[in-house]
């Protein structure tokens, strides 16, 4: 079967590619010559992250490769994306994860691919962000498709959780908003989530489905991701606890300062995005209870956080956080 996987040299994507190439699949991937955080992945360092998948160096027109003639040329019959917005900012936000999108899924339509796996986020379940709002925009454009359709919902990257290793190696405080235990995850393995994407293919359970998922093992809250960073470090707990109020007022003052200089729109933003999931789980919303459910929210893999926690803590694991690098 020849698949089509966009946004392979992103975290997510560089694990889906070799669950692909594993599982026996013809994969290609259009990249950019210059991809990764800041352009630093050149075309030799690409080659080397993605062994035994067809590599289609498309400069930075990556949308004129996503064409129905494309398409057909290639034969494909599936297609995976791994494509989102790098900054969740409305202008990246909706040309990304929206109208790129909405723009594969015409073409595809037209080429006769019968099958579209796409890398959502568990927090659209409770849209508050421009990011969020385009993810669903486009969910809903899918499911009225008439494709077959899989739209994976993860909650927490592992990645997305490490950011304060470096902060406590160097003697800094572990930096918790409220009382650290305002909001749980229960996060999920780039191998892990990979494995699962590459599962939508060949399982029909997995047609017409909208799909959160989350790693093994109980959720999990920010104080006790510290506790366990800092007994395993064999350091004494510090802490510095961020009340909920001060990021409402420098979401605030950005706000109001955006109207004259509207280039702070975007920072005003990215405050919102961090207060979003400073105070809101990545766990499955139970409409009914209004209440998250981490019982109710599904699991799968098998390496949790605390896993690899100890793989960074030995070196066995290295965090390259790139636009993650929040703190």
């Amino acid at each position: 079967m020849r698949v089509l996987l966009l946004g392979a040299t992103g975290t997510i994507g560089q694990a889906v590619a070799k669950a692909l190439a594993e599982r026996g699949y013809h994969v290609t991937c259009p990249v950019r010559t210059s991809a990764g955080f800041k352009g630093a992945l050149g075309q030799d360092r690409i080659r080397a992250l993605l062994p035994g998948v067809d590599l289609v160096f498309v400069g930075h027109a990556l949308d004129a490769f996503i064409s129905a003639e494309a398409l057909q040329r290639e034969q494909i019959e599936v297609i995976v994306s791994c494509l989102a917005s790098r900054t969740g900012a409305p202008a990246d936000a909706w040309k990304i994860d929206y109208g790129m999108h909405s723009a594969l899924l015409s073409q595809a339509r037209l080429a006769g691919v019968r099958h579209i796996v796409l890398l959502s986020a568990i927090c659209v379940q409770k849209p508050q962000l421009a990011f969020q709002r385009a993810k669903l925009a486009f969910e809903r454009e899918l499911i009225e498709s008439g494709l077959c359709y899989s739209i994976v919902r993860p909650t927490a990257f592992f990645k997305s959780l490490s950011g304060q290793l470096k902060r406590i190696r160097e003697g800094k405080p572990f930096l918790l908003f409220g009382d650290g235990q305002l909001t749980a995850c229960k996060p999920i393995s780039n191998h892990d989530l990979a494995s699962y994407m590459a599962s939508c293919i060949e399982d029909v359970r997995m047609h017409h489905a909208i799909l959160p998922i989350g790693g093994p093992g109980e959720a999990i809250t920010p104080l006790q991701q510290a506790e366990y960073l800092f007994k395993h470090l064999r350091m004494t707990p510090r802490y510095r606890r961020v009340p909920v109020a001060l990021m409402d007022v420098i979401i605030h003052g950005l706000s109001l300062a955006a109207y004259l200089l509207p280039s702070l729109a975007d920072k005003a933003e990215l405050a919102k995005i961090g207060r979003y999931y400073a105070t809101e789980s990545m766990l499955l919303w139970d409409e009914a209870s209004a209440r998250y459910d981490a019982a109710a929210t599904p699991s799968y893999g098998e390496q949790t956080l605390f896993d690899y926690y100890d793989q960074l803590i030995a070196g066995r694991q290295h965090a390259n956080l790139g636009e993650h690098a929040v703190f």
